[in-house]
């Protein structure tokens, strides 16, 4: 039994990493301390400056652990981790986990790539980047590649020179071929790379004139289609070189960071600076931020979003002061190799800089409100509606039935939940139906809804038993409605089954027309009309569509394998894998009862004589059924 009184007194004054736990074991926030000993326990005493977010989470601690390490840098590493793996209810978290590219430029190879990368490795390539465009990447690679004939195979040149045939881009002009014996040097070849890496640094001039001379030059010898060629790289350039708007004549790098926040939600907004020119922007948002500081919602950012990216710039210019801003410093500072200053703009172009993030921040908060806004009112606000329709106190989840079958063949039924509008997938639940022979709709609803709610109810008692909490279990939770895809007759087969659980709750029908499209809801022994304009009739109609399409899709699926199952599997030799095999080859029955032993041969993990036994199965059904024919 863990004591935290008892486990309180045992902390050190070191520092490191705490990390608390709820009931279920679950990890519910961590943090780090200078001395743990002091700071762990600043959670269990009484204080009237503690925020509502930290007082429901000390309430639901059960016990904590904690990891001494030799320094505050040592911890704060450490937490940025651990926060990134487990992802704690209670830490303010970063929502976005986006992986940037780079351009990687070879030039420890004698005639150098320049590749697409994820990645920043400590290699003797040099790297351009982060972009915030994987798109943007590509097209300035394409760019590159038709400008500069610069190759993009894996080939070890000039080792393996010759010994293959030179791919696509050399025989359409986008590559001078250094896999060709004595095609280009070394040094020829490096003269493009070099003018290759002026454009990447920013310098367009020279290849915008150079462009310019050879479109005129092709024009003057009456080669239009070449002199287009050429005029329409020569845009490709200015298009790029249009987006890279110089602001700053220092040419470094560094990211401008703002944030605007709503209740519990803030939207951070970088700009990235690269060599002095802004190579993009991006946004990011923060959830759980309602009770902290704007210094801790900006330290919260630059923690986790520097932990995983592997570019750190030089300097990074912030909207707030960061707490423990000299402790960040070292830590960036130890990813980056070099020195990192963290500034906070007063005044002139830098302060305007992270005023235009900030706007930027506010303008993407404003649209995201108005966005949860409109979906609120399709999911909430629809939900809402559909209660006060039959007069419900208290709707959240909603569970749909409905049954499909061909004639009474494999009869099935599902099961959908809607949470507060929205489908909640991995709720959903499918039923093979045992008990039923032949077409009978409503002796598998009754089915159908009698081994859900049992196994319901005999879950809660299990749990109940293990003193565990009902969120554990699957089928504990109860719908606050249930709704079944017809009138009086389905939904008095569901008031039938829960009377005799004795279980109370409400069901609703969803009534149709002459046209099956539903005109109204059966509730409370009466139908409702329900105006097909507003939310409320939408939702309905899309959870109605979400029932049909689960039913059918698992009706079809035991169909399929049943039609598969009665032909290939009865021949001798063919179990699963060579049955997957034939139908993946041949994608239809038919196809494989046309198939000759040659063809089946051909087919992964079949021998010959399976594929003998195969051909003699379909050849010998054949011959019976026209001898049949002949008897007759």
């Amino acid at each position: 039994m863990f004591n935290i009184e008892e486990e309180l007194k045992k902390l050190p004054g070191k520092p490191g990493v705490y990390i608390m736990h709820d009931k279920k074991d679950e990890i519910i926030y961590i943090g780090k301390a200078i001395s743990l000993k002091n700071r762990v326990r600043q959670y269990f005493q009484s204080s009237r400056n503690k925020t509502p977010k930290i007082i429901q989470m000390v309430s639901r601690i059960d016990h904590f652990e904690y990891i001494v390490t030799d320094s505050e840098l040592e911890a704060l590493v450490l937490e940025c981790n651990l926060i990134k793996e487990h992802r704690p209810k209670y830490n303010t978290m970063l929502k976005d986990d986006k992986s940037y590219p780079y351009i990687k430029v070879t030039l420890n190879e004698p005639y150098p790539r320049v590749l697409f990368a994820r990645e920043l490795k400590k290699d003797k390539a040099k790297y351009y980047g982060p972009y915030t465009s994987a798109t943007a990447v590509k097209d300035t690679l394409e760019l590159l590649r038709k400008i500069y004939h610069i190759r993009t195979c894996n080939r070890n040149l000039p080792r393996d020179a010759g010994k293959e045939r030179p791919c696509l881009y050399y025989h359409i002009k986008q590559c001078d071929g250094p896999c060709i014996e004595n095609q280009i040097t070394v040094e020829e070849y490096k003269k493009n790379i070099t003018q290759a890496l002026e454009l990447l640094h920013g310098n367009y001039t020279p290849v915008i004139t150079m462009l310019e001379e050879k479109m005129k030059k092709a024009a003057s010898e009456f080669a239009f289609e070449e002199a287009a060629e050429f005029r329409d790289l020569m845009n490709s350039v200015k298009f790029v070189a249009q987006k890279q708007k110089i602001t700053a004549t220092d040419q470094e790098d560094r990211d401008i960071i703002a944030f605007a926040r709503a209740d519990d939600e803030a939207v951070v907004q970088v700009f990235f600076i690269r060599n002095g020119k802004l190579i993009g922007r991006e946004h990011f948002r923060l959830t759980g931020v309602k009770d902290d500081t704007r210094s801790e919602v900006i330290t919260s950012f630059v923690k986790q979003f520097y932990a995983g990216t592997p570019f750190i710039p030089k300097e990074l210019y912030l909207q707030e002061p960061l707490e423990e801003a000299e402790i960040i410093e070292e830590w960036l500072a130890a990813k980056r190799g070099q020195k990192v200053y963290i500034r906070v703009p007063k005044k002139g172009e830098k302060e305007r800089l992270v005023e235009l993030a900030y706007k930027n921040a506010s303008l993407v908060l404003q649209q995201d409100s108005e966005r949860i806004a409109r979906e609120e009112k399709k999911t909430i606000g629809a939900v809402q509606e559909i209660a006060d329709i039959l007069g419900l106190n208290d709707l959240k989840r909603m569970e749909s039935f409905d049954i499909s079958n061909t004639s009474g063949y494999q009869s099935v039924g599902s099961m959908v939940v809607f949470e507060d509008g929205k489908p909640k997938r991995n709720d959903y639940r499918k039923f093979k139906i045992k008990t039923v022979i032949g077409p009978d709709d409503y002796a598998s609803m009754e089915e159908v809804l009698t081994r859900r709610l049992s196994h319901g109810l005999e879950e809660a008692n299990e749990l109940k038993e293990k003193n565990l909490s009902e969120d554990v279990g699957s089928f504990t939770r109860f719908p606050d409605l249930i709704l079944m895809d017809g009138g009086r007759g389905q939904v008095n087969i569901a008031l039938k089954v829960l009377d005799e659980l004795r279980l109370n709750i409400p069901v609703c029908g969803m009534v149709k027309d002459d046209n099956h499209r539903t005109r109204g809801l059966y509730f409370d022994n009466k139908e409702l009309p329900i105006d097909v304009r507003s939310e409320a009739f939408k939702l309905i109609t899309r959870i109605q569509d979400e029932t049909h399409r689960f039913a059918i899709e698992y009706h079809r699926s035991l169909r399929q394998k049943a039609q598969v199952h009665s032909i290939l599997d009865d021949i001798p030799g063919i179990g699963p894998t060579r049955r997957k095999a034939l139908m993946k080859q041949f994608q239809s029955i038919e196809a494989v009862k046309n198939a000759g032993v040659d063809d089946l041969m051909q087919v992964p993990s079949m021998n010959q004589k399976a594929a003998e036994e195969v051909f003699l199965f379909f050849h010998k059904k054949k011959e019976e059924k026209k001898e049949d024919k002949e008897n007759n």
